[in-house]
């Protein structure tokens, strides 16, 4: 018995740290590319769904899950929101400090929750509400203040919010209507994805010469991408891993960990400024986390105790 659970502990615990590790470093990774590359976004996006795509075929092939055959066209807007979330959160990365970046993907839950109150009729409880007051006003504290703000990255990033709120919310739709889990249905949103992607990449990014996905690129530079792509599918992965495998506390707490490295890599590695009133909007934003999700917990514990009670 004690060896199982030392086996199951170890098992989470290396879950944990591949999460920990790749979704951080998809971060730094991208913005150093953007950085010191220049690579185009679209094209890096592309690179990103390509190596998802290719990853769940190994996985499939090693009957890590069973894919389930889906109609295109019950998808395809899914995978459009797919293709508009990961093309703006990455512009939006591109264009801001990654203070903002990341305070600005904190918004993600006030639009979800506006949106399921408008056209879902699904209703949240004051507490909950209330809690989007410290994130909101975090986020606009931090943007203000943020001596690097600039109109294409708020844009950008206001974008990356409403589209990643769109998608998420659809996605918990899709997995339902069609019963399917997140791996599933990856499977094939990716490569759908890819080829919208594929076909639009011509208008808005060079394909040939300097700055094409086809130019002189230097060898750092591709292997640079290259495993920016392979981190890219161990974030979708783990994600699925660790929800599969943990509790909800532990997956969201374990969030509120990779929130703050990721600030504080980024003031470290890309020498972001920080100033006092971007602080306190950074510690406001993460108050308002921290209560939305124990509020969040806490309704579900008491929902599951009720369903318990009944006769």
């Amino acid at each position: 018995m004690f060896m199982f659970n030392f086996s199951t502990n170890s098992r989470i615990i290396s879950g944990l740290l591949i999460n920990l590790f790749s979704s951080i470093c998809i971060v730094f990774i991208n913005k150093w590319i953007y950085v010191h590359y220049s690579f185009p976004n679209m094209t890096l996006t592309l690179v990103h769904f390509v190596s998802t795509w290719l990853g769940l075929y190994v996985c499939n092939k090693m009957n890590m899950f069973s894919p389930k055959r889906l109609p295109i066209r019950r998808i395809v807007w899914l995978a459009l929101s797919f293709c508009g979330f990961v093309a703006f959160t990455n512009l939006s990365l591109q264009n801001n400090s990654i203070g903002t970046y990341q305070l600005a993907k904190a918004m993600t839950t006030p639009v979800i929750i506006l949106i399921q109150t408008t056209y879902y009729n699904k209703t949240f409880s004051t507490k909950i509400k209330l809690t989007l007051v410290p994130i909101t006003l975090g986020v606009i504290l931090n943007s203000y203040y943020d001596v690097r703000f600039n109109v294409p990255g708020t844009v950008f990033a206001s974008l990356g919010v409403l589209v990643t709120s769109l998608y998420q919310v659809w996605v918990g739709a899709k997995q339902h209507e069609l019963q399917v889990n997140s791996m599933q249905l990856l499977y094939y949103q990716a490569p759908l994805s890819s080829a919208f992607l594929l076909s639009i990449i011509p208008i808005f990014e060079p394909v040939t010469g300097k700055g094409g996905i086809f130019g002189p690129w230097s060898i750092p530079a591709m292997m640079t991408v290259l495993f920016s792509g392979m981190v890219a599918f161990l974030v979708n992965l783990s994600i699925y891993w660790i929800i599969g495998n943990t509790s909800p506390v532990t997956y969201n707490m374990f969030g509120h960990f990779k929130f703050c490295i990721t600030l504080v890599g980024g003031y470290l590695l890309f020498h972001d400024p920080l100033s006092l009133n971007q602080a306190l909007g950074i510690l406001c934003t993460l108050a308002g986390i921290l209560s939305y999700t124990h509020f969040k917990l806490m309704e579900q514990e008491e929902g599951k105790s009720r369903l318990a009670q009944r006769p």
